[in-house]
């Protein structure tokens, strides 16, 4: 069986250097780039099974480089490395496709326990593409993530379409932001549980906001609810 292969993209040489070893001595095959433009090169020469991504890079961003991972419908686990700890940086991060966010400093088995889970992600069987979940006039079609109100399509970033089909899997229960965390963030998340609802009113915005009737409903002191109020 071949070892799981990591795309390592930081220009500091020694916390790549560190990630090397750490990675290799827990049976993972380590390639490093220290710049942007390398880690573009590296990306394209062969199939990665993760990718640790620092942001801010040498002649091409890490965003920059996620964004281009992505456009190519590329959906290799992506987990971002940054010194930067503000919310919105890590919700744009998010947005373009990174499967989860780590600020530096950090501790080693953290990160160890976010690739582990992030390949197991990648490891799960794909979903039904037949499978269709209406409520009221929202139709969710998971398996190729179309999502429309009545006739009209509403286009929502990859974390906000697994938090609306995580609703609709559960239409009239009240949902905490642990559940939600749990099974839209991952069970190894660590990260700020007040995203979850960055993302809930993301989603309002862009599924609730000028329709009747409106469907996701905040329970104070609780959760969420994803319900027709008729």
């Amino acid at each position: 069986m071949s070892k799981p292969s990591i795309l390592v993209v930081e220009d500091e040489e020694k916390i790549a250097r560190v990630l090397e070893l750490e990675l290799e001595y827990e049976g993972y095959s380590v390639v490093k780039a220290l710049d942007g433009l390398e880690g573009m090169q590296q990306f394209r020469e062969q199939t990665w099974d993760l990718i640790l991504l620092d942001v801010m890079l040498p002649e091409m961003s890490g965003v920059d480089l996620l964004r281009r991972i992505r456009s190519v419908g590329d959906q290799t686990p992506v987990i971002m490395l940054t010194a930067k700890d503000g919310l919105e940086d890590k919700v744009e991060g998010l947005d373009l496709g990174a499967n989860d966010y780590v600020t530096k400093p950090f501790q080693i088995e953290e990160l160890l326990a976010r690739i582990r889970a992030a390949l197991r992600t990648k490891a799960a069987p794909p979903a039904d593409d037949d499978k269709t979940m209406r409520l009221a006039d929202l139709t969710v079609n998971e398996g190729t993530h179309e999502v429309f109100r009545g006739e009209e399509p509403i286009k929502l970033t990859a974390k906000e379409f697994s938090l609306l089909a995580y609703f609709m899997q559960n239409q009239r229960q009240v949902l905490n932001r642990e559940q939600l965390l749990d099974h839209v963030w991952g069970y190894d998340y660590y990260g700020d549980t007040n995203i979850v609802d960055v993302y809930v009113r993301y989603l309002r915005n862009k599924m609730d906001k000028g329709y009747e009737p409106q469907l996701l409903h905040t329970v104070r002191g609780v959760g969420y609810v994803l319900k027709d109020p008729r």
